[in-house]
């Protein structure tokens, strides 16, 4: 096969994995359609530049090269740009500069100064920034997660820059002619750079697209999980954890606690101040329970003005005044909107495992029996379910409010 051949077949590939990109991109996340959009405009700058190296042979030499080499180097950037925008990182000016380097490379060693080598060591230098700086953000710890259609992009661009720095070291050692046409048959690797050439446009491309649909995936896992307003697990996902529990302590012993918090004269806020305000006050709520809270808590946000949270109970008075902290933190900040203060506290009901309970059901229906009995005996306070006391020191402190701006 001709390299001339090669290059339109992987060229009209290439065309046609841009196509399916734009139609798919259409139904995608408004948050992913920028990265998708530049994803496809890097696939069509490519094939672009592969079809002006099949095609472009009527044209000045010097012309053709830069042409080509520009297309495929700005290609390579737009994928550049495509991964950082799927990460939330805007693209900056200053990465044009790899492109810019390659493109007067070629430009200046094919016209001024001749030189076969060394323009593909000044191309191969500008991929190889820009393939790395590809896979870095990819692999960046803040942004990576366990899909592995991630790790498949990763490997396609060091696999594609692999063979890059193996092409430009093999033609750097084989003493060709400085007018040496890498789109002609004089050499097996120029039939084997164009295939090469296809792992990110479209091999690539289906990775990226798996990639978007698993952050699709994990963005509705998410959403099913958490509740919008405080960004705190929702009741289901309570269940769960709770229901974990559950088992834990039946067959292994290891006991916890739950307790239901709810906003005291909440409906009075919201009828006071509106319910902008209301969305306030549970989210300052669920800022202070998870300030509070360990690495071994769950705080949930069940319902409304309620809010529910495990606690590990090695010990039941620990557990309690983990719960009272709670308290506290709420009740001692000063919750202020347009210069009023308002007065936000909670009550809270508790209780620990028993041994007779049948479902983790049945340790939520006494903490929400504590939780009444905290309302009936005067609200801003945590009471217990069964015969285990509140220690006194436990029971209600009033301190020093620190202010809290929610204007």
């Amino acid at each position: 096969m001709e390299a001339g051949t090669v290059f339109t077949s992987v060229a009209l590939m290439m065309f046609a994995n841009g196509v399916v990109l734009a139609v798919v991109a259409r139904d995608m996340l408004p948050t992913l359609r920028p990265a998708a959009r530049y994803w496809q405009l890097g696939t069509m700058l490519i094939a672009v530049g592969c079809a002006v190296f099949a095609f472009g042979a009527s044209l000045p030499r010097t012309a053709m090269l830069t042409a080509a080499n520009s297309l495929i180097a700005f290609g390579l950037t737009a994928y550049w740009a495509a991964v950082q925008l799927f990460n939330g990182v805007s693209p900056r000016l200053k990465q044009l500069l790899p492109a810019g380097i390659a493109s007067f490379g070629v430009f200046w060693f094919s016209l001024v100064t001749p030189n076969f080598q060394v323009r593909v060591i000044v191309v191969t230098l500008a991929w190889a920034w820009i393939m790395v700086a590809c896979m870095h953000m990819l692999l960046r710890r803040e942004y990576r997660n366990a899909s592995i259609s991630r790790t498949i992009l990763v490997g396609l661009f060091g696999l594609a820059l692999a063979y890059a720095v193996l092409r430009a070291a093999i033609y750097a050692t084989l003493g060709l002619r400085p007018d040496f046409a890498v789109e002609t048959d004089a050499s097996m690797l120029n039939l084997l750079s164009p295939i090469f050439m296809t792992l990110l446009p479209v091999v690539g491309t289906t990775a990226f697209l798996l990639m978007c649909f698993d952050n699709l995936r994990r963005q509705l896992e998410t959403a099913a999980s958490t509740d919008y307003l405080t960004n705190l697990p929702n009741r289901r996902t309570f269940a769960e954890h709770g229901v974990t529990r559950f088992i834990a302590a039946e067959q292994r012993g290891i006991g916890f606690a739950v307790a239901i918090l709810d906003i005291d004269n909440f409906k009075q806020i919201n009828d006071s101040y509106g319910h902008e305000l209301g969305d306030k006050v549970l989210i300052y709520v669920a800022s202070q329970l998870r300030e509070v809270a360990g690495d071994s808590e769950i705080v949930a946000r069940t319902g409304g003005e309620e809010f529910a949270v495990l606690v590990n109970c090695t010990e039941q008075f620990a557990a309690i005044s983990v719960i009272e902290r709670m308290r506290q933190k709420v009740e001692q900040t000063q919750f202020i909107v347009n210069n009023a203060s308002v007065l936000v506290t909670v009550s809270a009901g508790f209780t620990v495992y028993c041994p007779g309970d049948k479902t983790f059901e049945d340790s939520l229906r006494r903490a929400d029996q504590a939780l009444y009995a905290a309302k009936a005996n005067g609200r801003n306070r945590v009471e217990i379910s069964g015969s285990l006391p509140v220690p006194e020191h436990n029971v209600r402190i009033i301190a020093q409010r620190t202010p809290y701006d929610a204007t």
